[in-house]
């Protein structure tokens, strides 16, 4: 058990503005020379990358579909240790989770990790409405686990008129706002905000950020709040293996594949494994002296074009991986590998050639939402019959969806999905390995078996 000042920024729903608040908080800390580490709860990719953009170091996912509570504690704890505080950015409402109940909500991991929440909520078109709106979500469960609120997109003549209605009708400390910040906004597109490596000015949206908080939020009163919360502890499952070598396995890591859930890095680590980033864009090649790779998601149909122009890149990937070298490959990735993938207007170009199929554009999201995955054969990661915990969120599909295995929502809907050989596992489903560390484990196996072979 350790003692980890912390809170989580939650609100009544998405598009309150808890990515905007969080930035400027982590910033707000970061001056104050706090080092603070960030977590974000759900399978999110993309706020973890504005989290890193902030203090330089990753940012982890919290999820209580991929991993019990004591696994999720244990991660926080691994993670937060020594750390001056730790900022978790909540999902959706608070109490919004896996179908209408609240598993896997905001409001159950607070529960889980016993960390006290702060509630963003909106000040525009609303006055006294506000305080019911606070009221509503601090008594709506008696362990809400509530302590503070900071007001969105209000002006500070209406903060200074607000917060002691506020106080006085919820009971609840009002710790600030932030104005309306035009210049600081964040764009959209498909899959959510646009990724934080396309922003060219993106530093001096953060300091900007940084500066309102430390301007209108009471800093001091917020680490009041994160330090009272109790000791946290938890454990992980063991991880590791005896191997007779340390098997490199290429990563993509560029503009096009940049999605990863950073402890499915850190276990591939754990298990054994050297990882090596490479970029698909970029790069004329594999890296040198691997025995696997790793294609994680992405917006790879936003680069289709230049993708396909780099045909090194495709050759070498095509002839490692047609050859056996073991490969895992995560929804832009499997797209990757497809024969062709239409880009944004729709136009396909080539690509790897690996599946026989091809990668089109659809008008809405396609099987999105958490799912268990499970083996109907041998694969390279698993046994027949294992299963592990995964999420699906693309807007792109493919005309060879697999079968080798099934991916079987909470409530009972399933298909068939993924492609998979004794060195191949690729589908949509974004993997969470600590859910079944096995899988991890057998990828490095199939790396450490194709490295001795290539000896």
């Amino acid at each position: 058990m350790a003692a980890i000042p912390r809170f989580m920024v939650a609100a009544p729903s998405s598009g309150a503005g808890k990515t905007t608040v969080t930035l400027a908080l982590l910033s707000a800390l970061k001056r104050r020379g706090l080092d603070p580490v960030s977590f974000k709860c759900g399978p999110d990719y993309i706020d973890p990358m504005f989290h890193r953009a902030v203090l330089g170091i990753p940012s982890y996912n919290l999820d209580l579909f991929f991993t019990p509570a004591e696994t999720v504690r244990g991660l926080f704890a691994g993670h937060a240790a020594g750390r001056g505080a730790a900022v978790i950015e909540g999902v959706m409402g608070y109490y919004d989770g896996s179908g209408t109940g609240t598993e896997a909500s905001s409001y159950a991991l607070a529960a889980a990790t016993e960390t006290p929440v702060i509630l963003v909520v909106s000040a525009r078109g609303a006055f006294l409405s506000i305080a019911a709106t606070i009221k509503g979500f601090k008594d709506f469960r008696s362990d809400s686990r509530i302590a503070g609120v900071i007001l969105n997109d209000c002006s500070k003549p209406l903060f200074d008129m607000t917060k002691a209605m506020l106080e006085r009708e919820t009971g609840l400390p009002v710790l600030g706002h932030l104005p309306r910040l035009e210049d600081c906004a964040i764009g959209s597109r498909h899959l959510g905000l646009v990724t934080a490596q396309e922003i060219g000015d993106l530093q001096q949206k953060l300091e900007k950020l940084g500066d309102a908080a430390e301007a209108a939020v009471d800093i001091g009163a917020l680490l009041e709040i994160a330090a009272a919360a109790p000791s946290v502890g938890g454990s992980l499952p063991e991880a590791g293996m005896h191997l007779n070598s340390k098997p490199r396995i290429a990563v993509a890591r560029d503009e096009a594949f940049c999605f990863y859930y950073e402890d499915n890095l850190n276990l591939l680590t754990r298990a054994g494994a050297e990882l090596v980033p490479f970029s698909p864009l970029r790069d004329s090649g594999l890296p040198d002296g691997v025995s696997g790779v790793y294609l994680g998601g992405g917006y790879p149909e936003l680069y289709a074009g230049q993708l396909s122009q780099n045909a090194a890149m495709l050759d070498s990937v095509r002839r490692a991986v047609s050859g056996g070298m073991p490969a895992f490959a995560e929804c832009g990735g499997y797209l990757y590998l497809h024969e062709s993938l239409e880009d944004d207007s729709g136009q396909a170009f080539p690509m790897a050639g690996v599946i026989a199929g091809r990668g089109f554009k659809t008008s809405r999201l396609q099987r999105f939402g958490y799912v268990t995955l499970t083996a109907r054969e041998d694969t390279m990661l698993c046994a027949a019959g294992a299963s592990v915990p995964a999420h699906e969120f693309h807007y792109w599909d493919s005309t060879v969806t697999g079968g080798q295995c099934t991916a079987a929502k909470p409530r009972g809907k399933s298909w068939p999905c993924v492609v998979a050989t004794e060195t191949l596992f690729a589908g949509f489903p974004h993997l969470y390995f600590y859910g079944n560390p096995t899988f991890a484990e057998n990828f490095v196996k199939a790396a450490a078996r194709y490295a001795e072979r290539a000896v």
